[in-house]
C-alpha cells in the first residue's frame, strides 16, 4: 500500500515533456510527434487524435523551443505553464469570457516581469489555449519540491 501512495505522489510531480509537442502554423491546437521522416513528421492532434503528415515547410515549432520575453531573459514556455498550473491548482483556465485586460492582468500575476511591449495579446491567448490543451490531455506537471519525502507512513 505504501508503494502505491509513493507512486501516486511521484506521478503528481512528473514534469511535462514538451520536446514531442508541436505547433503547426495555420492549424489550431497542438500536435504530438509520432514519427519523423526525411521531409515530414507524422503528427497526432491532441484535440481529436487524428494523424496526418506535417511538412517542415508548414512552420512546425516544438513547444520546448518556444520562450516568452521577460525584462530579464526569455522564459521557457514550460515554466510559464507550470506557474499557471500551480496558480490554477492543476485545473484548466476558464478564460473564454475574459476581456483583453483581464487576460493581461492574469498573465501579469503569473509572470510579473513579462515584457509588455514584446508579448502581445495574441501570444497570451495562444499560451492560455495551449495550457488548456496540455491540462486536458494530462501532459502538464511540476517538479517535486525539494525536501519532501515520497513515502508517507
Amino acid at each position: 500500500m505504501i508503494y502505491f501512495r509513493a507512486l501516486k505522489k511521484y506521478l503528481e510531480y512528473l514534469t511535462m515533456d514538451l520536446s514531442k509537442i508541436l505547433s503547426i502554423s495555420g492549424k489550431n491546437g497542438l500536435f504530438k510527434l509520432i514519427s519523423q521522416g526525411k521531409n515530414n513528421f507524422i503528427v497526432e492532434s491532441l484535440d481529436d487524435g487524428r494523424r496526418f503528415p506535417a511538412f517542415q515547410s508548414e512552420g512546425v515549432s516544438v513547444l520546448e523551443n518556444i520562450s516568452i520575453y521577460t525584462y530579464d531573459e526569455p522564459l521557457e514556455l514550460g515554466k510559464l505553464f507550470e506557474a499557471i498550473y500551480l496558480k490554477q491548482e492543476k485545473q484548466p483556465l476558464d478564460n473564454k469570457s475574459w476581456t483583453e485586460t483581464q487576460m493581461k492582468e492574469y498573465f501579469k500575476e503569473v509572470l510579473p516581469n513579462y515584457d509588455e511591449e514584446k508579448v502581445f495579446i495574441s501570444n497570451i491567448k495562444k499560451a492560455y489555449q495551449w495550457y488548456n490543451i496540455l491540462v486536458n490531455n494530462d501532459l502538464i506537471g511540476v517538479d517535486e519540491p525539494e525536501g519532501e519525502e515520497t513515502v508517507n507512513n
